[in-house]
């Protein structure tokens, strides 16, 4: 045995330094999640790229001083970066392993397998990952001694039931065919076969073979991960990508599109129709106010045993409105509101719609240090809050107002304070309890909330009226809100998801039950409360509602009637687990209850995707499942250099359309890094 001593650490150690730093695993996008033990059940699927681009791709190997084999290797290398967006690709490939002349006549089987790696740096041509991929398969034959088996071994590298070591995808290519002429067996006829076996030794197992007429490509994938379209997808791709080397083969392999041009017009134009059958022109407070003349008498808001009809809450904002036009607030103007759950919080937050001004909510459990920066940052020169509450706002340079209803005759208080000053409650019953006459446009804003900063600093986004008006009238047509419903708000008022609570029960005249701090975070108590308030619209973040599950699978023993009158669980604030769902869904099967999750964020108003929820995900789904766009809005996945990603693919999301902020507050350069031209 020569390999051995010298001659095999030689080769042992190339290998180690070709493959150090790879992943395990090749993170190709699969249809299926990845088992706990592979079954090897594989499916082919075969075409052929045409004598034209098998000539073409020869002369750009001969241009080269490449092999085809190496240019179809480093276009198929290329592909799998552009889908896995993973820097070190490693692909197998086959090797006769008769490279000296005392094997080339031995009867025996020598064949190899070697470990082919090319790394991306971002900024390649396909000529540079080329000559990458030609040396690197050179110095591999150069290295083709040791067995796969052995290398394995050496390199310590984990194995697993689920996939191969080092390599999941192997490339294997023959330039020549055994044609009929030259096999003589006297007496035996033999023909050509095309076997496809169900068998799948690799996720990906792609076999090219030249011929005079063009290159046969057989594809065996593992049926465990994958459906036949999307690899039907895959051989389109790769069909697109060696077209694009061929029209250009100097051109950044970032820059080289996958996509057909039918592909793009559905990404780009169809799955990105837009529908805007809907009125332009309102704000919150006109839909607010459209309410309160056809239900005045409806029970707008609750808060424990505290209630406002809507003709209640409307006169006491309008009052407020009244007294914040009297201090200066117009159009666009930032006023603070820092109040505990309550009836005044409504009140103060459509007080000041109500005076043209955009609410800022301060949450009173927050960090000192977060409120005085967000009050510093807005510049906010009025506070609204609650008298128990000045200390911690005593170094406030502006302007504080204090907010009281009445518990008997719900009469709306106010008290300034200041550090020089502090005043009796007063009444505000000698101000108008009507409409003030609307300085606010949809352009103009309605909110600033502040993302978490879990990134940096808080930042504030700046939303627009249109933006949360049209966010109700796009998503009518899924949920059918009706002045019947009756809504929680559950969530702190500075969390977005405060914004569906709050204006889907009030825009559409419904019941908004203000969930007390302890309630919200007791699952018995607020169970109690669903129940006592027969709630028909629940908004939950996951794991939330996975409390209020636990809670309820606790009662199953009960003999007393557990059911609630829920139309809509909505879920958002999170990634949601579908798995995680099914107890529900056994406990809930014959009632009529829906589940939807919402994606989106501060900086899109709120929600940006819908997907009704069925039993069939929680088994089927281990990811997180966001559905399809809102009407109104743009979707794109895209890669790093903002291109189109096929199906499947991962990517970022990029979100256009009516429902962006206006940006950041105070914030120009971030906001020109978050919020881009629409390219598309």
């Amino acid at each position: 045995n020569w390999l051995q001593g010298e001659v095999l650490e030689q080769q042992l150690s190339y290998w180690k330094e070709q493959l150090a730093g790879i992943s395990e695993l090749l993170e190709f996008p699969t249809d299926k999640p990845r088992p706990k033990e592979l079954t090897y059940q594989g499916a082919t699927y075969h075409y052929t790229l045409s004598k034209e681009i098998k000539d073409q791709l020869n002369q750009i190997s001969e241009q080269n001083g490449s092999t085809l084999f190496m240019t179809l290797l480093a276009i198929f290398q290329i592909l799998l970066h552009r889908y896995t967006g993973q820097k070190d690709i490693v692909v197998g490939s086959p090797i006769a392993n008769r490279h000296y002349k005392e094997t080339e006549d031995i009867i025996g089987f020598f064949v190899n397998t070697l470990a082919l790696k090319t790394r991306f740096e971002g900024n390649e041509s396909f000529i540079d990952v080329l000559k990458q991929v030609k040396a690197t398969t050179l110095g591999a034959y150069q290295h083709q001694d040791v067995p796969f088996e052995q290398l394995v071994d050496y390199l310590n590298v984990p194995r697993s039931l689920n996939s191969n070591p080092i390599f999941q995808v192997l490339f294997d290519f023959q330039n020549s065919f055994v044609e009929e002429k030259s096999l003589s067996l006297q007496g035996i006829q033999h023909v050509p076969v095309n076997s496809s076996l169900s068998i799948a030794k690799f996720d990906l197992l792609v076999s090219a073979y030249e011929y005079d007429e063009g290159i046969d490509i057989s594809l065996d994938y593992a049926t465990d991960l994958f459906e036949k379209e999307t690899i039907r997808r895959f051989v389109h791709h790769f069909e697109e990508l060696i077209q694009g080397v061929i029209n250009d083969d100097s051109r950044s392999i970032d820059t080289l599109s996958l996509l057909s041009a039918q592909e793009e017009q559905q990404l780009l134009i169809e799955w990105n129709d837009t529908k805007t059958d809907y009125p332009e022109n309102q704000t919150i407070v006109q839909l607010f106010e459209e309410q309160v003349e056809k239900t005045p008498d409806n029970i707008a808001v609750v808060y424990e045993d505290q209630k406002l009809s809507y003709k209640e809450l409307n006169e006491r904002a309008n009052q407020l409105a009244h007294y914040l036009r009297s201090l200066g607030v117009g159009a666009d103007t930032l006023v603070a509101i820092a109040v505990e759950r309550s009836l005044e919080m409504i009140v103060g937050l459509l007080g000041i719609l109500k005076a043209g001004g955009a609410y800022v909510p301060l949450d009173p459990s927050y960090p000192p240090e977060r409120l005085e920066y967000m009050l510093e940052d807005t510049q906010a020169s009025i506070l609204i809050t609650q008298e128990e509450l000045n200390e911690r706002f005593k170094t406030h340079s502006g302007k504080i107002v204090n907010l009281q209803i009445q518990r008997e005759e719900k009469k709306l208080l106010i008290k300034e304070a200041g550090s020089l000053v502090s005043t009796e409650w007063e009444t505000l019953s000698g101000i108008s309890t009507y409409n003030p006459t609307s300085i606010t446009q949809p352009h103009h804003l309605a909110y600033v909330i502040y993302t978490s900063g879990s990134t940096g600093k808080p930042k504030g986004s700046l939303i627009n009226h249109h933006n949360v008006a049209r966010l109700f009238k796009a998503t009518q047509n899924c949920y059918q809100f009706t002045q019947d419903d009756i809504w929680t708000l559950f969530h702190s008022y500075a969390f977005d998801f405060s914004v569906w609570e709050i204006w889907g029960a009030l825009i559409y005249g419904g019941k908004l039950v203000v969930v007390p701090y302890l309630t919200a975070r007791s699952p018995e108590s607020f169970y109690a409360l669903l129940k006592k308030e027969k709630v028909t619209i629940l908004n939950q973040t996951p794991s939330a509602f996975q409390q209020l599950i636990q809670y309820e699978q606790s009662l199953k023993n009960s003999k007393t009637n557990h059911s609630l009158p829920i139309r809509f669980v909505i879920f958002g604030g999170e990634a949601l687990e579908v798995h995680k769902l099914k107890p529900w869904f056994d406990n809930h099967i014959t009632d009529d209850t829906r589940l939807v999750n919402m994606y989106g964020i501060t900086e899109t108003t709120v929600h940006v995707t819908y997907l009704p929820i069925s039993q069939k995900h929680t088994l089927q789904e281990k990811r997180s499942p966001i559905g399809k766009k809102i009407d109104d809005l743009n979707i794109y996945i895209l890669d790093t250099h903002q291109n189109p990603v096929p199906i499947g693919v991962s990517g970022e999301i990029y979100i256009g359309g009516v429902g962006l902020a206006r940006g950041y507050l105070n914030r120009p350069d971030l906001t020109a890094e978050k919020f881009i031209p629409n390219p598309f």
